[in-house]
């Protein structure tokens, strides 16, 4: 029975390593990357240099992103 109960608790080990692998290695850069995203739309868009709004504006046309 012994031997029975060590594989459950290291396949339950395992899977929970699995979940930590997917964190870090999918979910958080692409979190990071949104976030940085958003911060450079809404950043450049909002800034007050005239150029700087400009390219942001010219740029969310470009990809497709609508603006007003």
């Amino acid at each position: 029975m012994s031997t029975t109960s060590g594989l459950n608790a290291s396949s339950t080990t395992s899977s929970s390593h699995a979940g930590s692998h997917v964190w870090r290695d999918r979910i958080a850069p692409s979190l990071l990357a949104f976030v940085l995203g958003v911060a450079l739309i809404y950043g450049a868009g909002f800034a007050s240099k005239v150029e700087l709004h400009n390219a942001a504006h010219d740029g969310r046309h470009s990809a497709g992103f609508p603006c007003h």
